[in-house]
């Protein structure tokens, strides 16, 4: 048997679907909550757990805690978890075209000082894809998920981080991305959303730097990444990054 949990109204097609493609001795769809539904048929245990539950910068309206919870409520000992292991990692790019129009741009709005608006901007991540050219640094691992061992307390971490500059540029910004692996597979196999692979849909997250780096190859910023489920809306997430540089060309600490 296989059973599909869905929230949406998008479960009702996919009834549909199982009906048009006489697959209803096999596949059932539940319309719910996975917190609130109890498997049909007096079912209480299950092989394997199949969730694309990710979010952008992995955890931001991310359904890793509904995850957990189907796991220690359903997963037979010994069942299968895909995918079964999550990463974050963290880069520094050169982004000044970017930075000038979306927030710099507030500076001077047709004669009017509206910096204002750009200072709440710039707390604000932005979700885009991340040409792979404009990587100036290496990438630092800030955190990885066994999805068979994984707490929710673990979703509220600090970790440090250090990248090194492959060339001289300069640096605005720096940047969030995700891998999962799929290593119970008989091929251990896995994607990354990086901006140096493939694009995917959960592109790249950027936290624009209040000032920029001059940085020469081989320099390195330093800092830690905090993240916590925001307190108001679980599927929210709140980030705090802390960044140091001290370089031949000038410094940072922010």
């Amino acid at each position: 048997r296989v059973i599909g949990i869905e929230g949406s109204t998008i479960a009702e097609l996919g009834k549909q679907i199982i009906r048009d493609n006489n697959m209803t001795e096999v596949v059932i769809i539940i319309k719910g909550q996975v917190e609130e539904i109890e498997l049909p048929d007096g079912i209480e245990k299950v092989d394997i757990i199949i969730s694309e539950w990710m979010g952008y910068c992995l955890l931001f309206e991310s359904m890793l805690s509904t995850v957990i919870y189907a796991r220690d409520k359903w997963l037979k000992p010994g069942g299968l978890m895909f995918p079964d292991s999550a990463s974050i990692f963290l880069t520094a790019i050169e982004d000044r075209v970017f930075k000038n129009d979306k927030i710099l741009w507030w500076n001077n709005v047709y004669g009017f000082n509206m910096s204002a608006v750009g200072k709440v901007a710039l707390l604000e991540p932005i979700v885009d894809l991340v040409d792979k050219k404009n990587v100036v640094t290496t990438s630092s691992r800030l955190k990885t998920f066994d999805l068979y061992k994984v707490k929710v307390k673990d979703m509220t971490f600090t970790a440090p981080f250090s990248v090194r500059a492959r060339r001289p540029d300069y640096v605005h910004a720096l940047v969030v991305f995700f891998s999962v692996e799929f290593l119970s597979c008989h091929t251990p196999t896995g994607f990354s959303t990086g901006p140096e692979t493939l694009f995917t849909h959960w592109k790249q997250t950027i936290f624009y730097l209040r000032d920029f780096i001059m940085i020469q190859q081989n320099e390195e910023i330093s800092g830690h990444f905090s993240a916590k489920p925001n307190l108001k809306s679980r599927r929210d997430l709140d980030v705090r990054i802390v960044a140091s540089f001290q370089g031949k060309l000038g410094n940072l600490q922010e």
